[in-house]
């Protein structure tokens, strides 16, 4: 196994959790935020780095619907994570607070937007490389042959998750959050804060396994269209 694929396999799923911490901004007071949110973006900075080949090779990427999906879904990441960190600059408090740049409501509005936003893409490139993710923890546990019982339990695991997280999508109103709708319903983290994370996290579950079954679904189709086309 790779040592340096499982410090960037790491420290990306830390920036995911950092990610997840960063939006309980009302259980945080604004230091301990903009920490959290200081440190997903040099986690990021380092991803790209790892992955900045990647660019050079964006005008070869591939034009079918598995390679257009990937570039869409990475530049729509990249975008969104700019949005957030330049809002982020903008309406820092603490961290940043020295930097000439100041941001009203409107600015926390788009942060906020850009945020879930960056929970929803994060989660659907998480699962485009899932089957991935998933042979390199087999790697580590030696699981080397295929076990029919394990994956079907695997499988309906991640069903229930997801459609937990079908509900959580609701009890977070996470459509008007998308929608960078006005509402006045905040978590109440003095009556739970676990169930915050957990509602949250099982979003992002929701969304990885979206992403993964979908890539999977035009990996198939692709390989169906090539040997259609050799027939």
């Amino acid at each position: 196994m790779n040592p340096v694929f499982l410090l960037r396999l790491t420290l990306d799923f830390i920036a995911a959790g950092l990610l997840l911490a960063g939006l309980a901004y009302y259980w945080l007071d604004n230091v301990a935020h903009e920490l959290i949110g200081t440190a997903m973006f040099l986690l990021i900075i380092v991803h790209n780095g790892f992955n900045r080949r990647w660019y050079g090779r964006l005008s070869k990427a591939p034009r079918e619907a598995l390679g257009l999906s990937n570039t869409v879904t990475i530049l729509s990441l990249a975008t969104i994570m700019l949005v957030l960190l330049v809002t982020s600059l903008m309406i820092s408090r603490s961290v940043f607070g020295f930097l000439p740049l100041s941001g009203g409501y409107s600015v926390r509005q788009i942060h906020t937007l850009a945020a879930y936003w960056a929970l929803v893409i994060v989660s659907i490139h998480l699962g485009m490389r899932w089957s991935m993710i998933m042979a390199t923890f087999r790697g580590l546990c030696g699981m080397t042959t295929p076990n029919t019982v394990r994956v079907v339990l695997l499988r309906m695991a991640a069903l229930a998750i997801a459609t937990y997280g079908i509900h959580s999508s609701v009890v977070m109103a996470i459509g008007s959050k998308l929608t960078a709708q006005v509402t006045m319903d905040f978590w109440d983290f003095e009556a739970s804060t676990q169930a915050f994370f957990v509602h949250n996290t099982s979003i992002l579950a929701l969304y990885v396994f979206l992403g993964h079954y979908a890539t999977k679904w035009l990996r198939t189709w692709k390989q169906r269209s090539r040997a259609a086309t050799t027939v």
